[in-house]
């Protein structure tokens, strides 16, 4: 039976401008190409783990995917699918409260001003955030933005689901609750996922894919522990999973 794409890469190039400070022209500034020709093909249901080191590419390639910004060259065919991205502070309005951004992220997912509400305390419930929900997001620690991405990708659940490290961040009870309940979404197999993480032992567990990043371009991609011991080879790190 064929497998059913849910996203397709064709030839993705992301460049960044970034000002020369080095420069005495006042408007110098230096081309960056992050992802430089990236193509592969995700089915549906599918667990892709993105591995590399830090300035590979890892998380522009997942911003671009989220439609956070557009590729400067190259295909992102989505299929239809609706993609929510599980990140840092990516979205988040930082004068507005969570309770705030849980309807504002709502809105940009696509979702009805009814649905949200429906949802917004399940949400609010899940990320333990309290009475902080209603602070400003910029008086947030890195894990309690953490918890509020977590929180409302997790409940307006996505077709496409892109994690950029979001698990590594936070107190270990909220990282053992937030993982479980990625297991659950994952094992559903309604949903198609690609996770950036840098504790690949666990995506060798996890994915049945790996895409290996090197200098914005796929070095290798496919089957997660051989790909992973190469990496980690020459890396230098020993590491079990």
């Amino acid at each position: 039976m064929e497998k059913e794409v849910a996203l397709t890469l064709q030839d993705v190039c992301v460049r960044y401008l970034i000002k020369d400070s080095w420069s005495r022209k006042k408007r110098s500034f230096d081309v960056v190409e992050a992802v430089k020709g990236v193509s592969a093909e995700i089915y549906n249901g599918e667990i892709v783990g993105v591995i590399g080191r830090n300035g590979s590419g890892k998380s522009t390639l997942l911003r671009a995917v989220a439609g956070i910004f557009d590729a400067d060259e190259g295909v992102i065919d989505r299929h239809d699918h609706s993609v929510t991205l599980m990140s840092i502070g990516v979205g988040f309005h930082n004068d507005l409260s969570g309770r705030e951004n849980i309807m504002l992220s709502g809105l940009l997912f696509g979702y009805g001003r009814k649905e949200i509400e429906d949802r917004t305390d399940e949400i609010i419930e899940f990320s333990e955030l309290g009475d902080f929900i209603d602070y400003p997001v910029r008086t947030y620690s890195s894990g309690m933005h953490s918890k509020l991405a977590f929180s409302i990708s997790s409940v307006l659940e996505s077709d496409i689901i892109l994690v950029d490290e979001v698990l590594g961040v936070g107190d270990q009870h909220f990282k053992k609750k937030s993982y479980a309940r990625l297991m659950e979404m994952i094992n559903d197999k309604k949903h198609t996922v690609l996770i950036v993480s840098h504790t690949v032992s666990r995506l060798a567990k996890l994915c049945d894919r790996i895409m290996w990043l090197e200098n914005g371009k796929i070095r290798k991609i496919g089957d997660p522990k051989e790909i992973i011991q190469e990496y980690l080879t020459e890396e230098g790190i020993e590491e079990e999973f």
